[in-house]
């Protein structure tokens, strides 16, 4: 058996190469807030990659966050997707966000059938972004959609409970959104070191 040798000092020995990472080129999916796109280090959405939303409950502003992209997105090519949401969207408030609503498909699905018709969503390439609001969903199952956003070129956003967040996930970005304070808790974000503190999250009146 051969001889064990440090790691440095084959560095020092330069008897290696050691790489230099390469810095992903910046998002062309901004999120559509200044503040929230200078805090993540592609300074938008990940492209093609599927975003965790964390709720302590539902209402505490996830759609606000998310209505800037999806009505720019709907301005343009794809269909924006939202499978089996909570609640029946209320058309007016998603109109006056600016989102064009032919442009908006609600499909409807059992919880078995859910996680299922989202990855087919994001993998069918007729889709600009798909949400979805998994409550039991697994590593193996978000390991699905994340590549299934990336095969269709889709953003794909998770609605869950806050709870998720002590369990692994192979989602590009975590969002944790806190109700009091109305703030903003990145836990995890690829291509990047997640801001250290959290992020006020402006409410309408301000």
């Amino acid at each position: 058996m051969g001889a064990v040798v440090a790691l440095d000092a084959l560095l020092d020995a330069r008897r290696i190469w050691r790489g230099q990472p390469v810095a992903r080129p910046p998002s062309n999916q901004p999120t559509g807030f200044a503040w929230l796109d200078e805090a993540l280090p592609s300074g938008g959405w990940p492209e093609a990659a599927l975003t965790e939303l964390l709720l302590p409950v539902d209402g505490v502003g996830e759609l606000r966050l998310l209505w800037p992209t999806l009505a720019r997105l709907s301005r343009e090519d794809g269909m924006i997707a939202l499978i089996a949401p909570p609640y029946l969207p209320f058309a007016r408030a998603w109109a006056d966000a600016g989102v064009q609503l032919p442009k908006l498909q609600i499909v409807r699905a059992t919880s078995r059938d859910a996680l299922w018709a989202t990855e087919q969503c994001l993998r069918s390439a007729a889709c600009s972004a798909v949400l979805c609001w998994p409550q039991h969903a697994d590593d193996r199952s978000l390991r699905r959609l994340q590549v299934a956003a990336e095969t269709g070129q889709c953003l794909g956003f998770a609605l869950r409970p806050s709870k998720a967040a002590a369990n692994p996930s192979p989602a590009a970005l975590r969002i944790a959104i806190d109700a009091d304070p109305a703030q903003l808790r990145v836990l995890k974000c690829r291509g990047g070191n997640a801001p250290p503190r959290p992020i006020t999250f402006p409410t309408p009146s301000a």
